[in-house]
């Protein structure tokens, strides 16, 4: 009987890939809703709220914002699928109580990681706010409030915490830091040394007079090395930023390097830091809460190739043009080489990238329309092609990470009728 069953689903599987499109990486994402409801505050371009574990058998964690005691506020979770694909719905708490918050969207939701002992980490709702930071005290037990074991004084500040699990189980952190009397924001590395079950910082990873450091990702390559991406804003803030950047971290040395391998000292600025994505000739930073106008980058992620060669995905709004376009970045031959993925129509700033072992593959969400979330893979010399990975369903947010058994697994927020889709593609 089990065999019978799987020869269907192998077969069922086969037919959907022979019915794909060529070029498209050979993909057809399959959807499955999450049982528990969202809050409409669960919508983020930067957060990193899945994690994945697991060979053979996979497990998935996807941290979420559940909707609050009352209107405007949430309570956050982790929905755990287990390897036979059972879920179950795991409270962060604060204190006997689960942890709840005011909605700010785009920056009060969760990321989280797990360690190397299988504990969770998770750090929600932080909006220039003190330590909101949650372990768990057993292996996958429910995380608990640990801020006081931050390595900060009480008056830190944080924004945007994006973490990632090193192959040896150590967590990393990066997060922006409210330094506003200095006339800066900066961007800080932390690491939580899983042997030693403790926090430190590692580094101030980029700091520029005037400006305000936006992370981005945080990927870890086979041998060890943390590749890093940020972008940069006017000094306090503004929707759109600038002059998307790149750096190395090798923990083993406690060194940075930029794409070319030369070594840069931290914390970099504008004037040292591997820019990826250079100003445009009517491109300027505007100090403004809310967008501009004008050319800029806003949201961006990245994903490594077999030989740790980073691949990034960034939106970025060209000289003329009213909607941000969706571009892909590589290095190649000494310098980083940029491409247009998609164009057409205005998108969200919900987007992410993964390696396969031979093409990257880009996703990303259009603003409106019957079918929005989309996967693109490269086609041709410097063409693209698309594919719908949520037919009919109005997905706004994503997130996406590569599993160790090769599968790309799906965050899928559809805000409007506060679903949460688990994906496989």
């Amino acid at each position: 009987m089990v065999k019978s069953r799987l020869w269907k689903i192998l077969a069922v599987a086969a037919l959907l890939v022979s019915l794909l499109p060529a070029g498209v990486g050979n993909a057809a994402a399959s959807l499955t809703e999450v049982p528990y409801t969202i809050d409409s505050s669960n919508q983020a371009g930067w957060w990193t709220p899945l994690e994945t574990y697991g060979t053979g058998l996979e497990y998935a964690y996807m941290a979420y914002n559940a909707p609050g005691s009352t209107e405007g506020t949430h309570k956050v979770y982790i929905a755990r699928r287990d390897g036979a694909g059972a879920w179950s719905n795991i409270p962060v708490m604060n204190g006997s109580a689960v942890a709840e918050y005011n909605d700010d969207v785009g920056h009060n939701q969760p990321s989280i990681a797990r360690d190397g002992s299988g504990r969770f980490h998770v750090f929600a709702s932080m909006h220039n706010d003190s330590w909101r930071y949650f372990r768990s005290d057993t292996v996958g037990g429910a995380p608990q409030n640990h801020s006081a074991d931050m390595p900060t004084s009480a008056s830190f500040k944080g924004t945007y915490p994006v973490l990632a699990t090193a192959p040896n189980g150590d967590v990393y952190l990066l997060i922006r830091s409210g330094d506003d009397s200095a006339g800066y924001r900066s961007g800080r590395l932390f690491r939580w040394n899983n042997a030693a079950s403790a926090w430190s910082q590692a580094a101030v990873v980029g700091t520029h007079a005037g400006r305000s450091f936006y992370p981005n990702d945080l990927v870890f390559d086979a041998n060890g090395d943390l590749h890093i991406l940020f972008e940069w804003s006017a000094f306090v803030s503004s929707a759109l930023r600038h002059e998307l950047s790149y750096i190395k971290y090798r923990p083993s040395n406690g060194s940075f390097y930029k794409a070319d391998g030369s070594v840069v000292s931290v914390p970099v600025s504008l004037a040292t830091a591997d820019i990826v994505q250079p100003l445009a000739l009517t491109e300027a930073y505007v100090q403004n809460g809310g967008d501009p106008g004008g050319p800029g980058v806003q949201s961006a992620k990245l994903a490594v190739d077999s030989a740790g060669s980073p691949k990034i995905v960034y939106r970025y709004r060209e000289e003329g043009s009213t909607n941000f376009s969706i571009k892909y970045a590589s290095f190649v031959s000494g310098s980083w080489s940029l491409q247009t993925v998609y164009d057409l129509t205005q998108t969200r700033a919900a987007i992410d990238i993964t390696w396969t072992g031979s093409v990257p593959r880009v996703y990303y969400t259009k603003y409106s329309g019957t079918d929005r979330a989309y996967m693109a893979v490269p086609s041709g010399s410097a063409g693209w092609s698309l594919t719908s990975i949520a037919s009919g369903k109005p997905i706004e947010r994503l997130s996406v990470e590569r599993n160790a058994n090769g599968t790309d697994i799906l965050y899928l927020v559809e805000v409007a009728n506060r679903k949460l889709y688990y994906g496989r593609n």
